[in-house]
């Protein structure tokens, strides 16, 4: 697609003269023909390269498209200056007419597992905006880099092959889709587009930081690279788990189907004998969805405490347990799930 075809029109001259560059216009082609969405989103913006092009890339697509679309920076407060770098994105941003609001995470800060906390609690500002605005897409800045460090982190921890392939374009929560639409982009070039746009992106010291696995991993992977790690072979591989993954996530959609019943005025999940009378991994996943669907936690529960409740299930000892939000029992040769008071 050339600018002619941008309806650049409506594009603000700051934004209107980045499309010049050859390189941009066929990045932005790319995005494009992966984004496809029609409604309203809502982009998180981190001040990181990633993010920035993201805030660009959306913001010219929803303009060819007239799609209303919110930005928003989380300032988590875990490191001195970082609401000054809240502000600093947010001045950026308005200076090519793409205007932004600041979500600041209030409370106490945790000691242990901070990435995932604050990943976590990211994603619940995010969510609760999007209930304020009427919003079903959330668009984050995940890119081709995340997905061999997702690829690795979870093969370490014994993961089994949805894990491995569990950073997805797409996830639905809820109501509310994730959408990952820079999972081709490579590192490389989204520095190129938030330099050539903005000429300006926050380097987080934490990704430096080797006490955190996900750095950790990343160095480990530059190393992979340099003694002759084919990223090509290693995206086809993860094209065909998924593939391998669809398969079995049709058989745990044809059993929830017809093995498990919701009861509307009890707002109980009822499991029949059948529902565990499939292979293994089949029932894993389907009583994982289930607790999942029933509990509305945004993470899935882990897999070892899955393992236990089908364990007391196979053995005929389940009496009463909770996870994920949820109570389970047995009653008779049923297994009820009901949402935790």
């Amino acid at each position: 697609m050339s600018l002619k075809n941008l309806n650049v029109t409506k594009i603000p001259s700051c934004l209107k003269k980045k499309l010049s560059n050859k390189k941009v216009i066929r990045l932005y082609n790319t995005f494009e023909k992966n984004f496809e969405i029609k409604d309203s989103f809502l982009v998180g913006v981190s001040g990181g390269p990633d993010s920035l092009s993201l805030a660009f890339l959306t913001k010219i697509y929803s303009i060819k498209n007239n799609i209303n679309c919110k930005y928003f920076i989380i300032d988590h407060k875990l490191r001195k200056g970082s609401t000054n770098e809240a502000k600093q994105v947010k001045k950026i941003l308005n200076n090519f007419e793409i205007k932004s609001e600041i979500l600041t995470w209030q409370g106490k800060k945790p000691s242990n597992n901070i990435q995932s906390a604050a990943r976590k609690k990211r994603y619940d500002l995010f969510f609760k905006k999007c209930k304020q605005l009427n919003i079903n897409n959330v668009v984050i800045g995940h890119h081709l880099d995340d997905l061999f460090e997702n690829f690795f982190i979870r093969m370490t921890r014994g993961s089994g092959l949805k894990g491995l392939i569990s950073l997805e374009k797409k996830t639905e929560i809820g109501n509310i889709s994730l959408i990952r639409p820079l999972l081709n982009f490579n590192k490389k070039d989204l520095e190129f587009i938030s330099k050539n746009v903005f000429n300006f992106f926050i380097k987080d010291p934490s990704n430096e930081n080797i006490k955190y696995t996900r750095t950790r991993f990343r160095k480990l992977i530059n190393e992979f690279k340099n003694n002759g790690l084919d990223k090509q072979k290693l995206f086809l591989t993860l094209r065909n788990l998924k593939s391998s993954n669809l398969a079995i996530s049709f058989y745990v959609e044809k059993n929830k189907k017809l093995n498990s019943y919701f009861n509307k005025n009890s707002k109980e999940l009822l499991l029949n004998q059948d529902f565990f009378k499939q292979p293994y991994e089949v029932v894993f996943r389907s009583i994982s969805d289930s607790i999942w669907l029933v509990g509305e936690k945004y993470n899935a529960s882990r897999g070892k405490k899955i393992d236990y409740i089908l364990d007391k299930i196979r053995q005929n000892n389940l009496k009463k347990e909770t996870l994920g939000g949820c109570v389970i029992k047995k009653v008779k040769q049923t297994v009820i799930i009901s949402k935790e008071n």
